[in-house]
């Protein structure tokens, strides 16, 4: 068997900015909501038979105690923000498991629940199905890989080295001195894409780093004013690692046979309704689990 684990919350701002609105029939709008909704119908459709959705169910995190100017909820659209909780709603009476994360980001849960189902009994191969660049460090060779279902690209091990220059396993430490804009952090000056990759490809982290560039075993245009910059950001980088770092204690499930789809459960056709979108319940109604 396949397990796809969904950010929920990338496929809600992504919808939200995508989709034309649309109200339900009390005229609230629920268009991105809908918009996910069929979105996870259409992977149940295509044969997805374990499917575990990860929502941010508050957008601040702990994150947020260690650096202040990490992501926070300021700026999200009213219209976005309302309709975080009623798609976890709206998921659950689809029979979809979905994991809210309060303490921890829906991140921290897709890499719990990859790690977590990655080798179970049965377990193929785990889809993460996002293109956040921060899922990168959770690939596994090809037994757990990164989905980019919007582009219909798949990323094994050897495809985020590819793309990032990078193992997996050094996708906290690249970003650390690339920075994160999206997360809110800035890395570290001087430290370009290309010439983080191509350090970090010889030396896997920042502690192995030499100080000096004459200890390096390579040769690297401008690799003094990194090392001086590395140097003098060193406390930094390593907060920016921390904060890339995604957490794997999430509790989201015991046994991987908790995410088989098993159908809608009896509310469904009425949410869809409310929702008005009578033609989603119809829709599900025709796929047959497995």
């Amino acid at each position: 068997m396949n397990v796809h684990v969904v950010d929920g919350t990338y496929e809600l701002f992504r919808h939200f900015f995508a989709m034309p609105p649309r109200s339900d029939i009390h005229g609230k709008e629920v268009g991105a909501l809908l918009g996910v909704t069929h979105s996870i119908v259409s992977l149940l459709r295509d044969g997805a038979t374990h499917v575990g959705v990860a929502t941010d169910h508050v957008v601040e995190s702990f994150r947020n105690q260690m650096y202040a100017g990490y992501k926070s909820g300021e700026g999200i659209d009213p219209q976005l923000w309302r309709q975080f909780h009623p798609l976890e709603d709206a998921l659950r009476v689809l029979g979809v498991v979905v994991w809210p994360m309060v303490d921890q980001e829906a991140d921290d849960g897709l890499a719990a629940a990859a790690i977590r189902a990655n080798g179970a009994p049965g377990v193929e191969r785990v889809f993460i199905c996002t293109p956040d660049k921060d899922l990168a460090q959770c690939v596994r060779g090809d037994s757990i890989v990164q989905f980019d279902r919007r582009q219909g690209i798949v990323r094994n091990e050897q495809g985020i080295v590819e793309k990032f220059g990078v193992l997996p396993r050094s996708i906290p430490d690249f970003l650390a001195v690339v920075g994160d804009a999206a997360d809110g952090f800035p890395g570290v000056p001087r430290w370009g894409e290309k010439s983080s990759a191509r350090v970090l490809s010889h030396y896997e982290h920042l502690e192995d780093i030499p100080q000096e560039v004459a200890q390096w075993d390579f040769e690297l245009r401008g690799a003094a004013g990194l090392a001086k910059s590395l140097r003098e950001h060193w406390y930094e980088a390593l907060l920016f690692r921390d904060l890339a770092t995604l957490r794997t204690d999430a509790h989201v499930f015991d046994d991987v046979d908790e995410l088989r789809w098993k159908g809608p459960t009896d509310e469904f056709a009425d949410v869809c309704q409310q929702l008005g979108a009578t033609d989603l319940a119809e829709e599900v109604a025709r796929i047959k689990p497995a």
